[in-house]
């Protein structure tokens, strides 16, 4: 037993020996070379953790997109001012129709606000919305048209405050009044909404029962879902800026409307395989949080920039297109209520038009 312990206490002076010197170097250090190795594994977990991150991302644009994730016929497209303020004409409507024939576009998200900051709409700013619901409905049918309404939102913009009663009444006023003016549908686009407004929940309860008695459309345009949990209320903390809502959130809006659609760019991405992967895993979660009689889309974008928040380069229409064929193969491939949003007509190319033809209407 004696030499039994004594092998032991050998061994354990072995195996701790390495610990010993590690510990002897620390208490030789001076504080201020502590101080700096503690700092630097410090920054090195969150280093490790935005790795691990972009890993995951750059996995989910891995494999090949199944032939039957392709267009279903519920695309839609945002549509600037001019098309309500005077300066299309029934050519600008011909050249329209050529642009979307042998799509799958079937919704128009037709810009005809904004919004003023109290939630009321000046019939001014649409001085030719009539007009263009006469003509496009000649000139489309089976298209429908929704009047885009947006507008900046408090807490973090000094603008529409949605958690003031009366102003969730003035926008409900300005729901009917498009739809007076021949609008299928409504589609708000409020920015930036954080997760947990109650007054945005309580204006689509309000407004839902308007647009139900019209037969018409209520669709929403909302923020990227949180690729990691709780990143929304780190964002806020950190920068003062909601860009992500939490899956539940998300969830919560989806089950208010007819149509939601996930402004799935202005990500920050570098490259095109983040960017794709990104959206691939945006689409996953959505179609996760999106009942299934709900419209789900996810937006593509028809413009460029090149800034810390949209490299150009990176968020292209084919690596989003690759991008949402991945995600809907793998979340819910025969789901029939899913399609693709286009943002926006006027900064598009035919470039654009073509990725968007190639990769998710002809998509083999």
């Amino acid at each position: 037993m004696t030499r039994f312990r004594a092998f032991g206490r050998q061994t354990g002076k072995t195996l701790t020996a390495p610990f010993r010197g590690l510990r002897d170097r620390w208490r030789r250090w001076s504080r201020w070379r502590r101080a700096l190795l503690v700092l630097a594994l410090v920054a090195a977990v969150p280093v490790a953790a935005l790795g691990s991150l972009f890993v995951s991302i750059r996995l989910h644009y891995s494999g090949e997109p199944a032939a039957e994730a392709r267009t279903r016929g519920r695309d839609a497209v945002w549509l600037g001012h001019a098309w309500v303020d005077g300066r299309k004409t029934e050519a600008d409507v011909d050249a329209l129709v050529r642009q979307l024939s042998g799509t799958g576009v079937r919704d128009l998200y037709v810009h005809t606000g904004p919004l003023e900051h109290d939630g009321s709409l000046p019939p001014a700013v649409h001085p030719r919305a009539r007009w263009f619901t006469d003509a496009a409905h000649r000139a489309l049918p089976g298209v429908r048209l929704q009047a885009w309404l947006g507008d900046e939102v408090k807490p973090e913009k000094d603008a529409l405050d949605l958690e003031d009663a009366p102003t969730r009444d003035r926008v409900t006023a300005s729901a009917r009044q498009v739809l007076d003016l021949g609008f299928d549908g409504v589609h708000f686009d409020l920015e930036p909404i954080r997760p947990g407004s109650a007054g945005w929940l309580a204006l689509l309860d309000r407004v839902r029962p308007v647009t139900a008695a019209r037969g018409a459309v209520l669709s929403v345009a909302a923020p990227q879902i949180d690729p990691v949990p709780g990143l929304h209320t780190a964002g806020i903390l950190l920068t003062d800026h909601g860009k992500w809502w939490d899956r539940a959130y998300f969830a919560a809006t989806a089950r208010r409307v007819d149509q939601i659609a996930v402004m799935t760019y202005d990500t920050s991405m570098p490259t095109e395989p983040l960017y794709g992967g990104y959206v691939a895993q945006q689409t996953e979660l959505a179609l996760r949080a999106t009942p299934a009689d709900v419209d789900l889309l996810i937006g593509l974008p028809f413009y460029w920039d090149d800034k810390w928040g949209h490299w150009g380069r990176a968020e292209t229409v084919d690596a989003a297109v690759r991008g949402v064929r991945l995600g809907l193969g793998r979340q819910d491939l025969r789901r029939p209520r899913f399609g693709v949003a286009l943002y926006v007509d006027f900064a598009s190319t035919p470039e654009n038009w073509a990725s968007y033809r190639r990769g998710w209407v002809d998509a083999t």
